[in-house]
């Protein structure tokens, strides 16, 4: 006989189109019947550690999340103190200010190996900017590079310009934009393992990658940059983040700004603050506003968030 977490379950994936141990990509295959208390009780991070434990299984995972999103069936579990903690974290305290670096240890620190069977061959770690996402050839390395040139043209980036892209990662952005656009250009991230490999890849490149904290850095630069950073800000200091890329952009210069964003906010799910992303919060367009006011003037808003589907698969 089944339990009531199982069927209670079962039921939420049934209005949801997902049929457990059923034929179809997106169906859920449960291998161990722990799966439903473990999720009823943990939520996310139960679902997503269940997956990790092999408990679970799919032949499209991408599809089955898909359509647990789409029918809201997070929603349905008991409120999760885990989800809770993490927004009060994130809008009335600021572990960011003082953890700026542990992001770079906890994720990008792991082995540069990882990332480069991952990533594109220039290692963009940020949405991919397709032509076409629904086209099944579209190739990632060429989707990347379109994202670049489209953030050097937005900037109208010159030859012999000096950028700075605040946290650069492993040099994609600044590799490109000397190499196509003869610009020069200074780097900062947070990862030892990103700095040591830009600086390897740059070659003769008038370009150079620091380990460093955004907010100690000086001087002026023709354009700043910072593309798939800010979500490790937290609101807490986007005031002082604008400020700070204000004192370091020259007045006729360009910021763009290149970030993941929600609707409502919302702290990071349980799992994703535990196993991918600690201290990360996603913007709305709300707060952003807020903070770059008398500061900035909106040139462009521009979203290209449905090619980030076709960028992970």
């Amino acid at each position: 006989m089944s339990s009531p977490a199982e069927q209670a379950l079962k039921q939420a994936f049934k209005e949801a189109d997902i049929e457990v141990n059923g034929k179809r990509p997106w169906d859920i295959q449960i291998h161990d019947p722990r799966f439903y208390d473990r999720v009823l009780t943990s939520g996310t991070l139960g679902f997503g550690e269940t997956y990790m434990d092999g408990w679970w299984d799919a032949e499209k995972v991408d599809e089955l999340i898909y359509r647990i999103l789409k029918n809201k069936l997070q929603d349905r579990i008991k409120i999760n103190p885990a989800l809770v903690w993490n927004y009060v974290r994130a809008r009335f305290f600021n572990p960011q200010k003082w953890r700026a670096f542990e992001v770079g240890e906890k994720h990008y620190d792991i082995g540069n190996d990882l990332y480069q069977k991952m990533l594109d061959k220039r290692m963009a770690y940020s949405c991919a900017c397709f032509e076409r996402p629904d086209d099944p050839s579209a190739d990632l390395d060429a989707a990347q590079e379109a994202k670049l040139d489209l953030i050097c043209r937005k900037i109208e980036l010159l030859a012999g310009q000096r950028v700075l892209d605040i946290g650069s990662g492993w040099g994609s952005f600044l590799q490109f934009a000397a190499e196509k656009y003869g610009a020069q250009g200074v780097g900062v991230t947070v990862s030892k393992e990103q700095a040591a490999l830009a600086n390897t890849r740059k070659g003769n490149l008038p370009i150079e990658t620091k380990l460093q904290d955004y907010r100690s850095l000086e001087g002026q630069f023709d354009h700043v940059v910072s593309v798939g950073m800010f979500e490790h800000v937290g609101p807490k200091n986007y005031r002082a983040y604008f400020e700070k890329v204000n004192a370091l952009l020259k007045d006729d210069g360009y910021f763009l700004l290149h970030t993941i964003g929600q609707n409502i906010p919302s702290g990071n799910d349980p799992w994703v603050e535990k196993y991918i992303f600690p201290n990360g919060f996603l913007p709305t367009i709300a707060l952003i506003g807020k903070a770059y006011e008398d500061i900035f003037s909106m040139e462009d808003w521009h979203n290209f968030g449905p090619d980030y589907d076709k960028t992970l698969m």
